[in-house]
């Protein structure tokens, strides 16, 4: 349920190359992709990976420690990361991840993800290619996660996203 209503959320991608004239992946492209998430999204994540803390489903528990109001999992807006890597890659084999969380992600938050090409490497004819990832509170663009990925993909030919969806 939570994979087929990831798959399905309308989300808006943008995409940035230093090779405006090329669909091929180079050092420096950026692929950008923004979401909201919700409070059905945090119910369907914390289902699936059993993380019921309650700073994700009570305000007043997320008040006490400090916070403005429910918290998104962190784990959830870093799995856009990912998403924007696979969307654009079909194929791609998500290999690492390292995360800082910088601040804090709350239900209704509009989030940017970003993943930045900073080293690509062909092997056995596929490519092996380093990421700077980060995620930003869209409305002030307060740096929430950032951290680096590694995937493998198939091929650096971008596959077209529609900007609109």
């Amino acid at each position: 349920m939570l994979a087929k209503r990831f798959l399905s959320t309308k989300l808006c991608a943008f995409r940035y190359f230093s090779s405006v004239a090329s669909q091929t992946l180079k050092v420096g492209d950026v692929l950008r992709e923004t979401r909201v998430f919700s409070s059905e999204d945090v119910k369907d994540y914390a289902e699936v990976s059993h993380d019921w803390n309650l700073l994700h489903f009570n305000p007043e528990t997320a008040h006490k420690a400090g916070f403005e109001n429910r918290l998104v999992h962190g784990m959830l807006v870093a799995s856009m990361f990912p998403r924007i890597i696979s969307a654009h890659f079909p194929g791609a084999v998500y290999v690492s991840q390292n995360l800082h969380f910088r601040s804090p992600v709350y239900v209704g938050d509009e989030i940017l993800g970003s993943v930045q090409a900073t080293a690509l490497r062909e092997t056995k004819k596929k490519f092996i290619v380093k990421f700077s990832t980060k995620c930003f509170k869209s409305h002030d663009e307060l740096l929430v996660i950032d951290g680096e990925a590694t995937a493998i993909l198939p091929n650096l030919e971008m596959l077209q996203t529609n900007s609109s969806e």
